[in-house]
């Protein structure tokens, strides 16, 4: 069995999955879709993204007519009222231009339907605000892709979180079964007088503390797995067989600018920033439309009478101009006010492109070091396992002493968890260079 430790590892090394016909298959793209269709803060921000669209709805409401229709019934004998309404109702006659009967009216009732049609035909303000509720609505949709590539990052991490836990494990396993066969040799080479107490002892030491390796690699393998199945937001038992041969993402990395120049033009940061600046200019132009005039159409019908069922109808037509003379240089303040927000804008966006250069810069310099530890991981995988079993060899052929085999086997386990953790690591680092790419 232990000459057989590093064909398991090396298998592990390539994530060939250990069968488990009652869990899925989940690869990392699945995990990523996953979470971007049922992670809470995706559909939060998806919520967000159907809002805005309705806000360009009821912006664009003031270029359409604005139709009322009401019912009322009133009663009184207030003389202001009983002559209109007598009027109204076309009822007026003779006998009402009587002094006392202008003074002291009789109680009349008056039912009154009424229809208004109210249509815009210069405001400037409708203008602009659609055009910013179409800006906070491509706002909305960035801030969806935000999201989602924040959540392939954290799915990535936590993806390659399982695949180091269940690594760990394995190898814990593996140490173990090593470990057991170790204090067996050990065992066996005292009873041939070959060896005292001592080595067996150091050994069963050794042997306790990779089972307590064993039961914290374990527990660490089911807490990686929940959090992986809450950022994808499925039930936090859920399990699945992750794919653990993955590879980064072949990126040309040597064409820094290039590299920059396409994180600029996909960085939804980037664009976020720039709709930013382009809302405060809706702002100063909805801002600037109250100094422009204003004209809107008018019409109205209505129907007047002392009974529900017996009324007469008049109807009025009529435009109306509206022009700011002065409203205590509120107005000229709010221009004021939208031009500084441009300015800020601006700062911004110049502001999230410099972080969109660094950001490329630094995920290039952490990938190139996470693939040179993986290669050198690799490499020292590959010598402390050769190392163990030559160490072995000359424990059996009584060369060395046992506290040599013991540093031989925590040599490998740490090696092999080095080179599984930098395997990880370049995938996750690829995934940051991918978010900072803005794919």
């Amino acid at each position: 069995m232990i000459r057989r430790l590093p064909t398991l590892i090396f298998l592990l090394a390539l994530g060939i999955p250990t069968p488990a016909a009652a869990q899925n298959r989940l690869s990392l793209a699945d995990a990523i879709a996953r979470a971007r269709s049922q992670n809470l803060d995706a559909r939060s921000a998806a919520s967000v993204e159907r809002g805005a669209q309705q806000r360009i709805t009821q912006a664009r409401a003031g270029y359409l007519p604005k139709v009322d229709l009401s019912e009322s019934w009133q009663r009184g004998d207030q003389p202001v009222f009983v002559f209109s309404s007598l009027l109204a109702q076309r009822q007026f006659t003779e006998s009402n231009f009587a002094i006392d009967a202008l003074n002291h009216p009789d109680a009349v009732d008056n039912f009154r339907a009424a229809l208004t049609v109210e249509q815009a035909l210069l405001n400037p303000a409708t203008s602009a605000n659609v055009r910013a509720a179409r800006i906070s609505h491509d706002v909305a949709t960035l801030g969806r892709q935000l999201v989602d590539q924040d959540l392939a990052v954290a799915v990535t991490d936590a993806y390659g979180h399982v695949l180091i836990s269940a690594a760990s494990k394995q190898a814990a396993a593996a140490a173990v079964e090593a470990a057991g066969a170790d204090r067996e040799l050990a065992s066996n080479r005292r009873d041939a007088g070959l060896v005292t107490d001592a080595d067996v002892l150091q050994l069963d030491v050794h042997l306790a503390r990779t089972r307590e390796q064993q039961i914290r690699a374990d527990s660490e393998e089911r807490i990686a797995r929940a959090r992986l199945n809450q950022v994808m937001g499925e039930p936090l038992d859920s399990l699945f067989i992750l794919d653990a041969a993955l590879d980064a993402a072949a990126l040309a990395v040597n064409d820094v600018p290039s590299l920059e120049a396409e994180a600029l033009k996909n960085r939804a940061d980037v664009k976020l920033a720039s709709l930013q600046e382009q809302l405060a200019g809706a702002a100063r132009d909805a801002a600037r439309a109250g100094f422009l005039p204003q004209v809107t159409a008018q019409a109205g019908w209505e129907a007047n009478g002392g009974q529900w069922n017996s009324r007469a109808g008049s109807w009025v037509v009529g435009v109306v101009a509206r022009i700011n003379l002065l409203q205590g240089f509120g107005d000229r303040a709010r221009v004021a006010e939208a031009r500084e927000q441009m300015t800020r804008g601006a700062l911004a966006r110049e502001r999230a492109e410099t972080a969109a250069r660094l950001d490329v810069r630094v995920a290039l310099a952490r990938l190139d070091a996470a693939r040179a530890s993986e290669a050198a991981g690799r490499v020292a995988a590959e010598q402390a396992r050769e190392s163990r079993r030559i160490i072995r060899d000359r424990y059996e052929g009584g060369l060395t002493d046992v506290a040599s085999l013991l540093r031989a086997a925590e040599a490998v386990q740490q090696a092999e968890t080095r080179q599984i953790a930098a395997k990880v690591d370049v995938m996750l680092t690829a995934a940051t260079l991918e978010r900072a790419l803005g794919k």
